[in-house]
């Protein structure tokens, strides 16, 4: 099957290429998917797309109009696909719905422990010859309440690693995960409360209309004073803005994030020769205690394999026109 692959990046294209093996004729783009660039799949049935990618209205009627009829996402999330006007139009959703929840969930780890111990800033006073410990003092993890909101496959997984460090577990989560509870003595509890109560809070839930800004200016207001904050789920989950100004305040002591509500056309791109346009990303990265990643969590070996080897399986579903177990239901 013909398939416009569009933000292509060198750290997967070898992933890519070797999952297809020659099966499908795969055009790689690095040019992102909007309505300007839409043209370029000209000729294809099918389209792959990353998170930075635009699927919303205009830009699959045009893609619908040069005969595409299939949508291979690269990635989990599909917050980014207008779907009802995908079901409009009969094209076909499919996505990666589990590459490695290990993968997120240590990344998140690396955060926590990053943001907590200093490090970032401990090594460049080592690489400028200071050995001054001032100023770096961090926490143990042990016996610190952590509040885990959402605990599908990537919130387990972070759960049993939170256990090993000796940390008390909070989740939120519309249905309460029985095992987590009986082997990890996970309380599940309601949304304010887990802020109110936590003394480190991971997010992980989906993006949705009832889940955007699920942190914002009130459920900061509830929780304690210096709370870490930390991201690797979807940008929108987070009002960016009251979480500077908890950040001013000292309300949020901490702040990682791998993923950013406006990080379309800036994260996976190099920008190091440009001014940099948004002054909300900037003001973050003034702050000492922020650490931001550009949505690097899921960039491992076995997450790359298990994203190139699913869209390949989705890709022979559409030609093979058989049902595939990781089609997007399409309201």
């Amino acid at each position: 099957m013909k398939t416009t692959a569009f933000s292509t990046h060198k750290f997967e294209e070898p992933y890519l290429v070797k999952a297809n093996n020659g099966k499908h004729h795969l055009k790689l783009l690095e040019s992102r998917l909007t309505e300007e660039t839409a043209i370029l799949a000209k000729g294809s049935k099918a389209v792959s797309l990353f998170t930075g990618d635009n699927a919303s209205t205009k830009v699959l009627e045009k893609l619908n109009a040069i005969g595409i009829q299939n949508i291979a996402l690269r990635s989990a999330g599909f917050n980014h696909v207008d779907l009802a006007k995908a079901g409009e139009l009969n094209m076909k959703v499919a996505r990666v719905p589990a590459y490695s929840p290990y993968a997120i969930a240590e990344h998140t780890i690396a955060l926590i422990l990053a943001l907590n111990r200093k490090l970032v800033r401990a090594h460049n006073r080592v690489r400028d010859m200071n050995f001054s410990l001032n100023g770096l003092t961090g926490f143990d993890l042990n016996g610190k309440t952590v509040g885990v909101m959402g605990t599908g496959k990537i919130g387990k997984v972070l759960i049993k690693i939170l256990h090993g460090f000796g940390c008390k577990v909070i989740a939120y989560d519309l249905e309460e995960d029985k095992e987590l509870k009986e082997k990890y003595c996970v309380r599940f509890t309601d949304c304010r409360t887990l802020c109110s109560e936590a003394d480190i809070i991971s997010l992980h839930v989906p993006l949705t209309s009832e889940t955007r800004h699920i942190i914002n200016a009130e459920q900061i207001g509830v929780m304690k004073k210096g709370v870490m904050l930390i991201n690797t789920s979807r940008g929108g989950l987070v009002d960016t803005k009251a979480v500077i100004d908890g950040l001013k305040t000292g309300k949020v002591g901490y702040f990682g994030m791998d993923v950013y509500e406006e990080e379309e056309g800036l994260f996976f791109e190099d920008h190091s020769d440009e001014i940099l346009q948004d002054d909300v990303i900037a003001r973050l990265m003034t702050f000492p205690n922020v650490l931001i990643t550009s949505h690097q969590a899921f960039l491992t070996d076995t997450a790359l394999t298990n994203i190139a080897e699913t869209t390949v399986y989705n890709l022979d579903c559409f030609e093979n026109e058989t049902v595939s177990g990781n089609e997007v239901k399409i309201n």
